[in-house]
């Protein structure tokens, strides 16, 4: 392997920062209304039950709308799509600062569901959007991997400033910021020249109603990295298991936060290489070490323990999510390209979700739940081996113009 590009210099190029941190703080109601609205119904004094559920819908929602709304932006471009959904999201964000969420769940219920589905598709919309941005291979790997490793900063940020602004100012101002928030990002990477350039890929035949899902390694590699989420998912519940069987609050955001500041670490050194072998050798490199990776958490003997061991899974995290997005590039379709990226998304949320409620039945038995992230990273590189012949990258591709840079020719189905 040699070195390539380090993110100081990435960082250094025209419209990579802004972009990239545009596209952080307009995720960011993603870390943080999730964590509002459960503090809105207790504080209001409804059940814990009711927040938990309608967090679950506004995740769930979420992963739903992000493919359709990936697909709109391939047919109508980045600018109309996403402003649309931020809009969206901010009335309905803000109608949950107002609305007696306790008191009115069926109301709750719906502002929640409309706010997920139109949840601005920025995380597909920036992958689609480096190819246009950086023209060296090399360093749109590296940019990719960095906003890959970067994503967990949402999730370290978020919630320990929606309990800061809660104890300050109560739950209502935090949703109030989370919506500001998202419409300040939205319009921080929707005002930059490369959104503003970015049009839909120019091709004389639509794909059809499925769209990228036409093409069975893309079926495959989305089933894959579900189990990615689901190690994600049933990692946090362990996390607030362990926590509580220690005695020690702490412990429910250190040990998410170790897993994040280790995947941003990967992301670093991975971008900061070119790895020898296919890019599907690689993406089962990856997953093998993520799995690897989580099977000393399953003789975690302390909490400091846990916090360190958690981060070694988080290196090869970025890899494996970093690969995967690269073989979306390579495999989809050129006109699914921001809807393939979103149903990759949605893999992941989707099978954190069941992470979730899965680890949720073994919340009495911590050490116990150490096993499932294990099992889901075991899920990921199970499927990738099965599928692997479908995966494969056609070493035959044609340069064009414009964002797309490839034009696959795509293996049998």
């Amino acid at each position: 392997m040699t070195s390539t590009t380090g993110s100081g210099p990435l960082l250094a190029q025209r419209h990579v920062a802004r972009l990239l941190f545009g596209t952080l703080i307009g995720r960011l109601p993603g870390g943080m209304a999730p964590v509002a609205i459960l503090l809105l119904v207790t504080d209001q004094g409804g059940p814990l039950k009711t927040g938990g559920l309608l967090c679950a819908l506004y995740g769930l929602a979420s992963a739903i709308g992000q493919p359709v709304l990936g697909r709109m932006v391939d047919r109508r471009g980045q600018g109309l799509v996403t402003a649309a959904a931020v809009l969206l999201t901010t009335v309905c964000l803000l109608a949950l600062a107002v609305v007696e969420v306790a008191a009115r769940p069926g109301l709750a219920a719906t502002l929640v569901a409309l706010a997920g589905l139109s949840t601005p598709p920025l995380e597909a919309g920036l992958r689609a959007l480096w190819p246009l941005v950086l023209s060296d291979e090399a360093r749109r790997r590296a940019a990719l991997a960095l906003d890959t490793g970067a994503q967990g900063l949402i999730y370290v940020t978020g919630p320990p400033l929606v309990a800061a602004l809660s104890t300050t100012a109560g739950p209502r101002t935090a949703m109030v910021v989370s919506a500001a928030l998202g419409l300040l990002g939205v319009a921080v990477v929707l005002s930059a020249e490369p959104s503003r350039r970015w049009r839909p890929a120019p091709t004389p035949q639509r794909t059809g109603a499925l769209g990228p899902l036409a093409h069975a390694g893309l079926r495959w590699l989305f089933v894959a990295v579900s189990g990615v989420g689901f190690a994600l998912g049933a990692m946090n519940v362990w996390a607030v298991a362990l926590a509580e069987d220690l005695g020690m609050d702490l412990l429910s955001g250190l040990i998410p936060a170790a897993l994040s500041t280790g995947s941003l670490i990967g992301g670093i050194f991975y971008g900061r290489r070119t790895w020898p072998g296919t890019l599907t050798r690689q993406l089962l490199t990856a997953a093998a070490l993520f799995v690897a990776g989580w099977l000393p958490l399953m003789a975690v003997a302390g909490p400091a323990s846990a916090v360190v061991l958690t981060a070694v899974p988080g290196l090869a995290l970025t890899a494996v999510i970093t690969s995967a997005f690269l073989t979306v590039d390579a495999l989809a379709p050129a006109d699914t390209t921001t809807e393939a990226y979103a149903w990759l998304i949605a893999s992941v949320g989707t099978g954190q979700a069941a992470g979730t409620a899965l680890a949720g039945m073994f919340a009495d038995h911590p050490h116990l739940g150490t096993a499932l992230p294990a099992a889901g990273a075991a899920l990921t590189l199970t499927v990738l081996h099965a599928a692997h012949r479908h995966l494969a990258v056609p070493g035959a591709t044609t340069r064009r113009r414009g964002r797309h840079r490839r034009t696959p020719v795509h293996t049998p189905r």
